[in-house]
């Protein structure tokens, strides 16, 4: 490797980058990048025995049932950090800073115009008087709490350069702000549900402790239940997750994978696939749990000493209080599982030692009342022995989110790494003023104050959850009247996305300003948009914990020189910060070069290595953990004595009924104390039981996406031209991939490659048809966070952004969380001639052959 200080003679060098989708100001997916005559030529695998040999590594070792499981010696980046050179040279990089021609601040604002309006160019001084101005102006007239800071969830991941925070930091200064709070989007169910039982903070997922030992062992069977390993950790853990899958494959682990789809990982890895219908899940567990208490398969003995509710919950099982018993045949006609599959399944889980297995959630987790099937996940592990070897819930990416305290599923390195020292404008922290994410749009158009319960923040404990908030929180405070974004994907990453367009356009919200590499999306909706450089085009210090091989932290040096006029998030805040005389309280007087110090001085590896040495070798891999292998094995404490190892609940047991709901929210009829099958309710009507099916037929599944983080790589050709990627259409245009099984696809009439449309009564947005058996009838697939690509926004889209139609509804009732799959669509084929004509606008935009970006359609003058 070339160190990025000592340049070849011909312009070359390589630089170190963690090309991972954190956003949390935390690096992943390291990569080297070669440079050459200041252009980005590769980004290729890191190799560790660079400067530091395996001695110095202390490199770990699994060894189970004959076989060695150990790490490689290079990382192991996925296919998205090797074509990022495509993203940082994109067609759709904004370059400058921009105005949306018809808003005037001095005069007419026209927010109706949001997302159909173009941009005219400015200067950075101009625009950072805008802001100034607008900033200073807004809280003198309604207060400091009605500039809302949109900073937060996921993003390049950077540390000094605002990994979404920056402003929050600037507002601090100017008396304060409201913060969009984090939700556990990928964690939901768990969060709101499964906490309840096992009392894990601070997601909600098992205690994670030595558990690919444990599995390694003794886990004789795993379910990977609604997720895709092959697919959901590329973004920030690389393939570190697949590796694993190979390694149960070859140790002779039987894998079970329980989903709507034949996804990547069922395909490379399952010995058998369970289709079940998207948000049935519940209904599928309640019949296992049927069966094991009527043929008697369930462990009594740990049942009786480590759990509290148990006959309350075998109430609910056998319908002694709902008067129906939860059979596997009724089970049947809901989840499409045959009863004779749920009964196998359930007779097999007892007999072998089985772990539950997950990447991070997936849609299984992120629909309506996902809390039942998150609880009742834990109630089977429990009534199987939660603990006992070989029987836990694996989290398959290799970090415990927001814990960094050696829950660590992988071998424990002797520190874990953390670079926050750097940051100073960390948003994920509480504030006075708050609002979930899925709460925006009612905060934006309400008139009146309104509350809910639990901040939603995905790190904050479970008692956060009895908590009731308020927004305004007072009555000297007024509501939103202006939003700064460094995170805009709301609208094709949350629930409800068409009713955040209708929200977006309220004359009440006075000022936009997003911050963006690209224009994309919520940019669309925008003022004023800040260019933003890549961190390919910034200095960092970053870590890596996630790899799955060893944890390290690491120099970012400067690629190349910033594209246009972009600067960083830290230097875009920082050129406001200038115009409000502010400069230097907000950049605390130190230079990027002495924030990479304040981070190494406070990351963990201080002790370990002097600065200097640090600097020359522009990297440390923290070693091994000596006696690693003895360390608890997640659930294993409490399995062996819950006297001594209590769990974080009220009776320190596993809690089949909880006596935290029975005591907050005794009336909640949405989540009971005791887990119960809820297809429909007061919050919910997503299920095929209810009339609106009629209508709507088909369930949806939408999962992290295979050829996408969330929203980031849209415009990656090297990607789109892969045909799970994007479906080329009769017009030639490269629509979504929209998953239907050939039953369906032939009582529609739909071929492969037909243009269709998914619709309810929340709007539409088109598809390309991917005809499949993958996919189980009566479902259709469609992955989240596909490109905005408005038809009449706020109605419809072309770009497959099918978060547009989500449930605007949040969970359920006191449940804040997001609704982003497995609800009621229409599905029908369509002329793209016919709407051509009918929206000739939208349908005749110049698009970029390989990128299918809009050429300048956004932009008064061409680039």
């Amino acid at each position: 490797m070339v160190n990025q200080k000592n340049k070849g003679s011909n312009g070359e060098k390589t630089c170190l980058k963690g090309i991972g989708w954190l956003g949390f100001g935390l690096g992943a997916n390291t990569a080297a990048v070669d440079v050459k005559d200041g252009k980005i030529i590769r980004i290729r695998p890191f190799h560790y025995e660079d400067k530091y040999k395996r001695e110095h590594m202390k490199p770990w070792k699994i060894k189970a049932r004959g076989k060695t499981f150990e790490p490689t010696m290079r990382s192991l980046i996925p296919p998205f950090s090797i074509v990022y050179k495509q993203r940082v040279y994109s067609k759709n990089r904004i370059l400058y800073p921009l105005k949306r021609v018809d808003w005037d601040p001095a005069g007419e604002r026209n927010t109706q115009n949001r997302g159909k309006s173009k941009y005219a160019r400015i200067s950075w001084d101009e625009a950072a008087t805008l802001i100034a101005e607008e900033l200073q102006r807004v809280q003198k007239k309604y207060g400091p709490y009605s500039v809302l800071a949109a900073a937060d969830g996921h993003g390049e991941g950077k540390c000094i350069h605002g990994p979404h925070g920056c402003q929050t930091h600037l507002l601090d200064l100017l008396g304060g702000y409201t913060l969009q709070a984090r939700n556990p989007d990928s964690w939901e169910g768990w969060y709101w549900g499964a906490k309840h039982v096992w009392g894990t903070d601070p997601v909600g997922q098992g205690i994670q402790n030595n558990l690919w030992l444990d599995c390694s062992e003794n886990t004789e069977m795993m379910l990977f239940w609604g997720c895709d390993p092959e697919t959901t950790p590329w973004g920030w853990s690389g393939q570190a997750a697949s590796r694993l899958c190979y390694w149960f494959n070859e140790i002779g682990i039987e894998t079970i994978y329980v989903c709507p789809d034949f996804n990547y990982g069922a395909a490379a890895h399952a010995d058998k696939w369970i289709p079940v219908r998207p948000n049935t899940d519940s209904a599928l567990q309640f019949a296992i749990a049927y069966t094991w208490i009527t043929e008697d398969l369930y462990d009594k003995e740990y049942v009786a000493t480590h759990v509290h509710g148990f006959e309350e919950f075998k109430k609910e099982v056998m319908g002694e209080t709902d008067k129906i018993p939860k059979t596997p045949k009724w089970a049947e006609d809901i989840c499409g599982v045959p009863a004779r599959i749920i009964k196998a399944l359930a007779r097999k889980w007892h007999k072998q030692a089985t772990s539950t297995a997950h990447c991070n959630g997936g849609s299984y987790i992120r629909s309506t009342y996902s809390h039942e099937p998150g609880r009742l996940e834990v109630c089977l592990l429990g009534m199987q022995g939660l603990g006992k070897p070989g029987r836990n819930q694996l989290k398959m990416i290799e970090w415990q989110f927001f814990a960094l305290n050696e829950q660590m599923p992988g071998p424990r390195s002797e520190v874990i790494p953390n670079v926050a020292g750097a940051y100073h404008g960390w948003a994920f922290t509480g504030n006075e003023s708050l609002i979930p994410k899925t709460l925006i749009p009612q905060a934006i158009t309400t008139e009146e104050p309104f509350t809910w319960y639990g901040s939603s923040i995905a790190g904050f404990p479970k008692e956060d959850q009895f908590v009731q908030y308020k927004f305004p929180i007072d009555d000297k405070n007024s509501t939103l009247h202006m939003i700064w974004s460094d995170e805009p994907c709301w609208t094709t990453c949350w629930n409800g996305g068409n009713r955040m367009i209708e929200a977006l356009r309220s004359p009440k919200m006075e000022c936009i300003v997003c911050q963006q590499p690209w224009m994309e999306n919520d940019c669309l909706f925008a003022d004023i948009v800040l260019p933003i450089n890549t961190k390919l085009e910034e200095e960092d210090i970053s870590t890596d914990v996630y790899a799955g091989e060893f944890n390290l932290v690491y120099h970012e040096g400067q690629c190349i020189e910033p594209l246009g006029e972009s600067k960083s998030d830290y230097e875009a805040v920082g050129e406001v910060a200038k115009k409000l005389g502010l400069y230097e309280e907000y950049t605390k007087g130190k230079s990027i070069e002495e924030w990479v110090k304040e981070g190494f001085d406070h990351s963990g590896i201080e002790n370990m290595i002097s600065y200097e040495e640090f600097r020359e070798k522009d990297y440390y891999v923290i070693p091994t953990a000596d006696g690693w292998e003895n360390d608890p094995r997640g659930f294993g404490p409490f399995a062996e004595d819950p006297v001594v190892h209590p769990l974080d609940t009220p009776t320190g047991k596993l809690e089949f009924f909880s006596t935290d709901l029975a005591k907050y929210f005794p009336d909640d009829k949405e989540r009971k104390p005791v887990p119960q099958w809820i297809p429909f309710g007061e919050s919910h009507s997503e299920s095929l039981l209810h009339p609106r099916a009629k209508k709507y037929p088909y369930l949806i599944v939408s999962n992290h996406p295979r050829w996408r983080v969330h929203a980031n790589l849209d415009d990656c050709a090297w990607l789109r031209e892969i045909p799970t990627c994007k479906v080329k259409g009769p017009d030639g245009y490269l629509y979504e991939p929209l998953w239907i099984n050939p039953i369906d696809a032939k009582n529609l009439g739909i071929k492969y490659g037909d243009v269709v449309r998914i619709h309810n009564d929340r709007g539409w947005t088109l598809g390309g048809a991917y005809v499949t058996e993958r996919i189980m009838p009566g479902v259709i697939y469609q992955d989240h966070g596909s490109r905005l690509d408005p038809i009449v926004a706020g109605e419809s889209d072309r770009g497959g952004d099918n978060n547009l139609i989500c449930p605007g509804m949040i969970t359920s009732k006191n449940c804040a969380g997001e609704v982003t799959s497995g609800f009621l669509v229409g599905i029908e084929k369509v002329d793209v001639n016919e709407l051509r004509a009918q929206y000739p606008d939208a349908f005749n935009r110049a698009y970029d052959a390989k990128s299918g970006l809009i050429i300048d359609a956004w932009l008064e003058e061409g680039k």
